[in-house]
């Protein structure tokens, strides 16, 4: 009560909130972060072996230089967004919400809780598939603040989306047709394996109103020193686009929609 009082956040129960979270995929880290590193190279095996040849280079860098840091967001993203929408559905499947909602947690502090877990675990798979790559690819940093920011920024904002997801969601079939014609085809159709200077003009612009193509641009700006968009124009659509998915997850918990039900 006293730290509240002075700070004006409960951060002994913010703590015990966002430890909670890490734990929670921490056990079962095989699943969680090995996993997508396996995956991941998957991906870079079979697109360096079916394309290596036929592309050698995309934007003036080899080909699995260019894709390597599409393949570590993509990562980033799957992981951000299960790991806060399988907590959450997991509450309300075994009836434990209340349980969430008892402690002296404001509706901020309960987000803020849900998306630190789902970020950290976003950057750590990050760092992980990142480290691993670099045994395979020679791709260096060029600019660390947008890579930093855009790591950030992703996992965030899927984090986010994960949240209202699983809030929504009556069961796991629900969280799953989201990710199925919603993540995952937003991730393919964002430049992940392939440059939009590639489209046509028409699907070029229908590419700048997906979301997914800044967070992948603008990380992989960071690594080859170029970028199909503006990058400040990504890091304002980032930065607007979490801003509104935390007003709409805060006022969510203050109201308790399908929470108090």
């Amino acid at each position: 009560m006293t730290i509240r009082l002075l700070t004006g956040i409960n951060w002994i129960g913010l703590w015990t909130h966002y430890r909670k979270e890490v734990q929670r995929f921490w056990k079962v880290s095989f699943q969680t972060l090995i996993a997508p590193m396996v995956t991941t190279l998957l991906f870079l095996a079979v697109f360096s072996l079916a394309l290596g040849g036929s592309v050698e280079t995309v934007k003036g860098v080899p080909f699995e230089i260019f894709l390597a840091p599409g393949l570590i967001v993509f990562a980033i993203i799957q992981n951000s967004f299960a790991n806060t929408s399988s907590s959450m559905l997991i509450l309300k499947i075994q009836g434990s919400v209340v349980d969430l909602l008892m402690p002296p947690l404001t509706p901020g502090e309960l987000v803020l809780g849900f998306i630190a877990g789902g970020v950290t675990r976003g950057v750590i798979v990050g760092v992980l598939v990142g480290s691993i790559m670099l045994v395979f690819t020679n791709f260096q940093i060029v600019n660390f603040w947008i890579v930093i920011f855009h790591v950030f920024a992703a996992s965030m904002m899927l984090s986010l989306i994960g949240l209202i997801t699983a809030i929504w969601a009556d069961k796991y079939d629900n969280v799953a047709s989201i990710t199925n014609f919603v993540i995952t085809p937003l991730s393919f159709l964002s430049g992940t394996f392939y440059s939009i200077e590639r489209l046509p003009l028409f699907w070029q612009t229908v590419a700048q109103f997906n979301p997914f193509f800044y967070m992948i641009d603008g990380f992989r700006s960071g690594f080859i020193g170029t970028s199909d968009a503006a990058i400040w124009t990504g890091v304002i659509v980032l930065t607007t686009l979490n801003v509104v998915l935390w007003v709409i997850c805060h006022q969510i918990f203050a109201r308790g929609w399908k929470l108090k039900d």
